[in-house]
């Protein structure tokens, strides 16, 4: 039997260079937690400045991991790469929890003491990606390439997490970090994370210019600017807010239905949309004495406590004002 027809595990395979997807079964690549890290402006700083940024980016990294004990995951990371303006590398999965916290909160503490004390005019503010996949590991060049991976960088460059530092203080928030749906279901839906699922906002992500959406969650450890304000972005101490990215939680809930209670004392509530006319309420909750009805057609919403008129343009109110008709 040729190898190409060879159902055997281990026999006759071909190079996953040349292999063709779905003509045979294969065992799937190792799961990996991939932690992705890009720096917000970067092409804007002077050219001279680029190699400082790129030289800074996995140090920052290692002193943050440190700090928050965990050495272990920087010492045993996974294909790592510098991309330029940010930093890329594959972890067991087993760490995701702690990646999200503590470590993204001692990130905003490293960076935080960086850009207080750095010298020149460099400031790091980093958006962060933090997925879950199968991906390729097998110690040779070009590991770590596949979907999760191009997912990844796909987070990183979509909007709500460049809103998040865009909208912020760049004094105050430093990290924003967003989660795609496997990383947030397993480890913070899940309860292995020690953050609550309500610090997280569920966005979803697109990138300009490229065919990508997804589920994807949101965290801000320090949020600032229009960020502040809102429980589900990062610190406790936060109030609701009603701008920036909160609005865009709050417009991916489902929108209610049914009428909305309309009330004003003593006013006329405008509803509908006008096509020729209005359609007017008076609401009125205090005695009334007669008068002449002007305007369009009078009706009421719902059930109106007080005195109802109904009328036409131009009559004259008579009878018994506690009277209710319909």
């Amino acid at each position: 039997m040729s190898d190409f027809g060879n159902p055997q595990p281990g026999a006759g395979r071909l190079p996953e260079a040349t292999a063709q997807p779905f003509s045979r079964s294969r065992r799937l690549p190792p799961y990996r937690g991939i932690v992705a890290v890009d720096a917000k402006g970067f092409t804007g700083h002077p050219a001279i400045e680029h190699g400082e940024i790129s030289r800074a980016i996995p140090e920052l990294l290692e002193e943050s991991f440190v700090r928050a004990d965990l050495a272990e995951v920087w010492d045993d990371r996974r294909f790592p790469a510098s991309t330029g303006d940010g930093y890329v590398f594959g972890c067991d999965p087993e760490w995701m929890p702690f990646v999200i916290h503590p470590w993204l909160h001692t990130l905003q503490e490293t960076l935080e003491e960086f850009n207080l004390h750095t010298s020149g005019t460099v400031g790091m503010r980093l958006r962060v990606g933090l997925n879950i996949g199968p991906l390729s590991d097998r110690g040779r060049d070009f590991d770590g390439n596949g979907t999760a991976r191009n997912d990844t960088h796909r987070l990183l460059d979509s909007r709500p997490v460049k809103d998040a530092l865009a909208t912020s203080r760049a004094s105050v928030t430093h990290v924003a970090a967003i989660l795609s749906d496997r990383c947030y279901q397993d480890a913070v839906l899940g309860g292995y994370a020690g953050r609550h699922p309500d610090r997280f906002i569920e966005v979803s992500a697109t990138v300009e210019g490229k065919p990508f959406e997804q589920r994807a969650w949101l965290f801000v450890p320090s949020p600032s600017g229009d960020l502040l304000g809102n429980r589900a972005v990062g610190d406790e101490r936060a109030e609701p807010a009603s701008t920036g990215v909160a609005q865009e939680a709050a417009a991916s809930r489902p929108a209610r239905t049914g009428r909305p209670t309309v009330q004003a004392d003593r006013s006329n509530v405008n509803s509908g949309t006008v096509h020729g006319g209005q359609n007017v309420t008076n609401v009125l909750p205090g005695p009334l004495s007669g008068g002449v009805v002007q305007g369009g057609p009078v009706r009421g919403i719902g059930s109106v406590g007080g005195d109802y008129v109904e009328g036409n343009k131009g009559d004259t109110v008579h009878g018994d004002k506690n009277e209710y008709r319909r």
